[in-house]
């Protein structure tokens, strides 16, 4: 046999045990990050977040390591498919494990806040440009946050 024609033959195979040990990577623009999430408790009067905003009040906002204040998050609860856009207004969670933690609006939407937690996906949210009708383009591998996020 020829040696072009061995290692021909002998790349997918070191390519498929180079990967058993690997995470697998993300498709081109797919920006997500899947876990646990569970729910604030109402603030006591008067208490804020990180960024001023009361748990408590009706907003949809969460709590998220690494992201920045602002950042609108699409939350889909894994076992239901319903969806919330909440947006980053503190740190946390607290609770090891967690990858983030929502609002009590934000958790009765889900349909969460009987059992406290749930299995989520997060994504950065695009909503198109009202102005343009064009949408920003996709996270890259190279530009996702999640990338950097921790669960404690």
């Amino acid at each position: 046999m020829h040696p072009r024609w061995a290692t021909f033959l002998l790349l997918p195979a070191l390519a498929a045990c180079a990967g058993q040990n690997a995470a697998p990577a993300p498709s081109p623009g797919q920006c997500t990050q899947t876990g646990t999430a569970s729910w604030y408790r109402p603030a006591a009067s008067g208490q804020t977040t990180a960024s001023g905003t009361a748990p408590g009040s009706g907003a949809l906002v969460a709590a998220h390591p690494t992201l920045p204040f602002g950042t609108q998050v699409l939350v889909t609860d894994l076992a239901s498919g319903r969806s919330v856009v909440v947006r980053v207004a503190d740190r946390g969670p607290s609770t090891k494990g967690r990858i983030i933690d929502l609002s009590p609006a934000a958790a009765a939407q889900l349909g969460i806040r009987q059992d406290g937690t749930a299995q989520v996906r997060l994504e950065i949210f695009h909503p198109p440009s009202e102005a343009s009708g064009v949408k920003p383009a996709a996270l890259t591998d190279a530009t996702c946050p999640f990338r950097h996020a921790t669960v404690a």
